[in-house]
């Protein structure tokens, strides 16, 4: 089913790989950069248009301006004193639709936040233990996949899964995997055809425990473990566990595999280069790695609550998720989401394939969440944007 793949004419090969990208950003700061500017459109604000909120929408417009390859651009910003969201951009190209700040979007990577997050509630429960042996928590076929592949399967704890030190190849990197998804873009994906990719097309990629190795593979894998404990669906086990309705995401849900809320607005059109790839079936990224939908606001809204202790019943659990920041060890890696020094304070983030980045700072109690809907060379530019905000914003 899947043929051997010329990197330089796979649209997707061109991109900078995700993997990569996140594992420069747990050694670099996101202050590096130059400053930047900014494709103008209409934005949408939580609360009364300040000042702030007036510099925040110019700084957008900017944005958008100076990055043209952008259709558009949405912005959520927390702090003890402000909460802001607006846009500018368009969320559409063809036709032309202006983006909103309650536009949604595929949120890519970030669901691993949420997928951490909820598997941290079970431990909590004492439903499971992150030190488990995955074999204790996963289907038979899936364990005899992994054992056909050459992995030592018993030595894969659950917390491997969820620092990305169980050594597993990450299916979603492949180019091959990556250039069929661009010429198939309607398949239906499964859990086990993902797994059975990872398990045909590469090999361990070091003992459990011992590096870390940015793998989708491991998540959809936790996906798995969290539908066999709750003996619910991924969508509801994400929505019951976390408690989206306690913690007013109504804008989030996993798409296809559950209705989408009728609160939740249409989605922004998302692009890879100049390929528009809203109708993708989204089972390519679906099931733990990546797979919800959802806005600016709601994501904000989910990192404050997880850092203020809205999330987990035990302050612990939160302390277990961020692990050691201080810490270079594969032990000490967080879980489901990145520490990121800046200046004297250390944040906490995690991007998503389509331009999304969330970061939430402890000291400060600042959170900002940000959308671009494009997946190529996005990084320097919203890290720039961050940083531009964080500047506006700061004392």
């Amino acid at each position: 089913m899947f043929e051997a793949v010329d990197a330089e004419a796979s649209p997707i090969a061109r991109l900078v790989s995700r993997a990569a990208v996140v594992a420069a950003s747990v050694a670099v700061s996101i202050l590096a950069g130059t400053c930047v500017a900014a494709l103008g459109a209409v934005g949408s604000a939580i609360g009364t248009e300040t000042p702030p909120a007036a510099a925040l929408q110019r700084m957008l417009e900017r944005f958008v301006r100076a990055h043209p390859g952008f259709p558009g651009v949405a912005l959520a910003v927390r702090t003890p004193t402000i909460s802001w969201s607006g846009a500018a951009g368009l969320a559409s190209r063809a036709p032309r639709r202006a983006l909103r700040a309650r536009s949604g979007f595929r949120i890519a990577s970030v669901t691993k936040t949420f997928t951490a997050a909820a598997i941290l509630r079970l431990a909590e429960e004492g439903k499971l233990s992150l030190d488990d042996p995955i074999p204790k928590r996963l289907s038979k076929p899936t364990v005899a996949l992994l054992r056909r592949g050459g992995y030592d399967v018993e030595a894969i704890r659950v917390r491997n899964l969820l620092q990305h030190t169980s050594g597993l190849y990450d299916y979603a990197e492949d180019q091959a995997y990556q250039a069929f998804v661009i010429s198939h873009p309607h398949h239906r994906w499964t859990r086990a055809e993902q797994v059975r990719f990872a398990v045909t097309h590469g090999k361990p990629l070091s003992a459990p425990g011992a590096a870390f190795h940015y793998s989708d593979t491991g998540y959809v894998l936790l996906g798995e473990i969290l539908e066999r404990i709750t003996g619910q669906s991924l969508a509801a086990a994400y929505r019951n566990v976390l408690g989206f309705d306690r913690l007013g995401l109504d804008q989030t849900y996993l798409e296809t595999l559950e209705r989408k809320p009728p609160e939740a607005a249409t989605r922004a059109e998302q692009y890879l280069g100049t390929i528009d790839t809203t109708r993708f079936d989204p089972s390519f990224d679906l099931y733990g790695g990546g797979g919800l939908v959802s806005t600016v606001d709601d994501l904000a809204d989910f990192y404050r609550a997880l850092f203020s202790g809205r999330v987990f019943q035990r302050p612990t659990s939160l302390r277990t998720m961020l692990v050691n920041p201080q810490s270079t060890q594969p032990s000490d890696l967080g879980m489901g989401i990145f520490a990121e020094s800046l200046g004297r304070e250390t944040c906490w983030h995690h991007d998503g394939f389509w331009g999304t980045t969330v970061l939430h700072c402890p000291r400060t109690h600042m959170t900002i969440a940000i959308t671009v809907n494009q997946a190529n060379n996005f990084d320097t530019a919203t890290q720039q944007l961050v940083r531009q905000t964080l500047k506006l914003l700061g004392p």
